[in-house]
């Protein structure tokens, strides 16, 4: 096969591979010499030995091809130098391919978790939709629980505003990405501030925190009352005339 058939073998696909390698063993492989008897062809000895060998089975056997795989930290396996994407709840496990020369599976035990068509490229990524939203889907919570817990611990005051929110049926996510803003640009302690008077006027939305945090800075400061010590240190001091330094200079010339 390598030596006679490979060494002239052009192809497109494995089927057309296929197709050629089984004309070729009817044909040109059948057609030469028994090594055994030289006198009779390879067709000839084979039909001899036709009656006495064992007739297949009505099903035939799978050939499939086994591997173990690990899966990292992206929820993909890689076999036969390409990638191909599983649920992102089985990271971090050890899985088992199963391909054949069309398709890939994936399983974990007797559970399919994976099916793709067997790729023969190379570094390719072969996915599934579905597979790729439940990992976006996954990252969206995970981004918007962490901006909760952020807001619960700089202004405790927000899970009531969410509750309420909740229940007139908001977009909590809306919400806690404006929040998030707000902590961002104004820090961890007016907030609190501004979120109790949004609460109090009966408003649970960024907007009202928004206008009561500008309402806030655009408030008079309060006046302070400084010790005497540094009243007297910050004391105004009168400058003197600058002609004095002329009338030195023209002492000094003279």
């Amino acid at each position: 096969m390598r030596v006679a058939f490979f060494a002239a073998c052009g192809f497109t696909d494995l089927d057309d591979l296929n197709a050629q390698a089984e004309y070729w063993c009817h044909g040109l492989a059948a057609d030469r010499r028994c090594p055994a008897e030289p006198d009779r062809s390879v067709r000839e000895v084979f039909a001899d030995e036709v009656p006495r060998l064992l007739a297949l089975p009505d099903n035939p056997l799978p050939l499939l091809g086994r591997v173990a795989v690990k899966v990292g930290k992206t929820p993909y396996v890689r076999f036969d130098l390409n990638d191909y994407s599983v649920p992102h709840t089985h990271v971090r496990r050890l899985l088992t391919v199963l391909a054949d020369t069309h398709e890939v599976r994936v399983v974990d035990g007797m559970h399919v978790l994976a099916c793709h068509r067997r790729s023969y490229d190379r570094g390719a990524q072969i996915e599934q939709d579905a597979h790729i939203e439940a990992l976006a889907a996954r990252k969206r919570a995970a981004r918007q629980h962490r901006a909760t817990d952020r807001l619960a611990q700089a202004a405790p005051a927000s899970q009531d505003l969410l509750l309420r929110a909740a229940e007139r049926g908001s977009n909590l996510g809306a919400i806690t990405v404006g929040l998030s803003r707000l902590l961002d640009r104004y820090g961890a302690a007016e907030p609190q501030f501004a979120i109790r008077e949004a609460l109090d006027r009966g408003v649970p939305h960024p907007n009202a925190v928004r206008i009561a945090l500008e309402r806030r800075r655009e408030a008079p400061p309060v006046a302070t009352e400084l010790p005497p010590n540094v009243q007297a240190r910050d004391a105004p001091v009168q400058p003197h005339a600058i002609e004095t330094y002329d009338q030195l200079k023209d002492a000094a010339d003279e």
